[in-house]
């Protein structure tokens, strides 16, 4: 494909791989690599004069989400200045997304502060996935894509629950209703949603089913595993309620801490997750990790980008 590069960062070069292939090119050169004093040194390795650049960078979930934040706006600024025509970070998991509002005094909203210096460092154009929230969007004067992992859940539900027809969807929290409710209307199932108490951040006090859940398979939908503390106990309530078996289906699957002896000691059947973030050292943790590839629909987004295309067909079907 002429007129387009795409360079990886540390995070993910595997996804960025994959996303290269469907376009049928390769990554291009890029030395990333830090000095001894840690800080981040980054050489691009081929001429960007005139073109169509695309940085992937995966931005949670790896342990050293500040390095490879940093390691993306040096990218972007490199490419910028010198004389890419369009530059768009593509971040399959946008970093400090849980960080999206001032939910109590003198608070920071640091989603809002990594959308400033996304702008500074010269992005023209972002594509992410499953945002926290979808008011991150208006945090950028640039034009934001928020794909769905929605299309490839879906189809992994129909694939993979012989009796999906009679299951229930359910959300974890009331944030993630929306969310629930559109793909229980596309499978034409119920939804049942589960309200929580925390005390303190990551610790859930107390939880309430509101739903039917007795004698179905219940599928716990989210965009973002971490610590597993809310999804093993909401599985928990929904044994208790009289669940034949618990799935939980996830986009990011960051899983910090203790969250895989957590997925390993619980009643969930498999955990489900995107490969917005690289598995394959968790999944020989934790065999119940099953991943989904949305490099098909990043890949796609890039594509018709490039081309000015429209996107909306990505948000509710898997390209062929």
């Amino acid at each position: 494909m002429p007129n387009i590069k795409i360079f990886a960062g540390n995070s993910h070069p595997e996804l960025a791989q994959r996303i290269a292939q469907r376009l049928g090119t390769e990554p291009s050169k890029v030395v990333l690599k830090k000095f001894a004093n840690q800080e981040t040194c980054v050489e691009i390795g081929e001429s960007v004069r005139g073109e169509d650049v695309y940085i992937l960078q995966s931005g949670t979930g790896c342990g050293e989400v500040n390095d490879h934040l940093m390691e993306m706006l040096i990218m972007i600024h490199a490419c910028k200045i010198a004389s890419a025509e369009r530059v768009t970070a593509v971040i399959p998991c946008y970093p400090y997304a849980r960080q999206d509002k001032k939910d109590k005094s003198r608070a920071p909203i640091s989603a809002k502060l990594v959308a400033n210096m996304l702008s500074v460092a010269g992005a023209d154009h972002i594509i992410t996935m499953d945002l926290h929230a979808s008011q991150i969007q208006g945090f950028f004067d640039i034009p934001v894509d928020n794909l769905y992992a929605e299309p490839a859940v879906l189809k992994w539900i129909k694939e993979n629950i012989e009796n999906w027809r009679e299951c229930v969807i359910v959300s974890p929290d009331a944030g993630g209703a929306k969310r629930v409710v559109s793909i229980a209307d596309r499978l034409n199932v119920n939804f049942a949603l589960i309200h929580k108490e925390r005390a303190v951040a990551n610790e859930v006090q107390r939880m309430t089913l509101v739903g039917d859940v007795d004698n179905r398979i219940a599928i716990i939908v989210d965009d973002l595993a971490d610590t597993c503390g809310t999804v093993v106990k909401a599985a928990e309530k929904l044994k208790e309620a009289g669940a034949k078996a618990v799935y939980a289906v996830m986009t990011h699957g960051v899983f910090s801490g203790p969250a895989l002896e957590r997925v390993m000691g619980s009643c969930i059947e498999a955990i489900v997750v995107s490969n917005t973030i690289p598995q394959h050292e968790k999944i020989a943790i934790c065999p119940k990790i099953q991943v989904i590839d949305v490099s098909s629909i990043i890949g796609e987004a890039i594509r018709r980008t490039h081309n000015g295309e429209s996107i909306s067909y990505l948000l509710k079907n898997i390209p062929l």
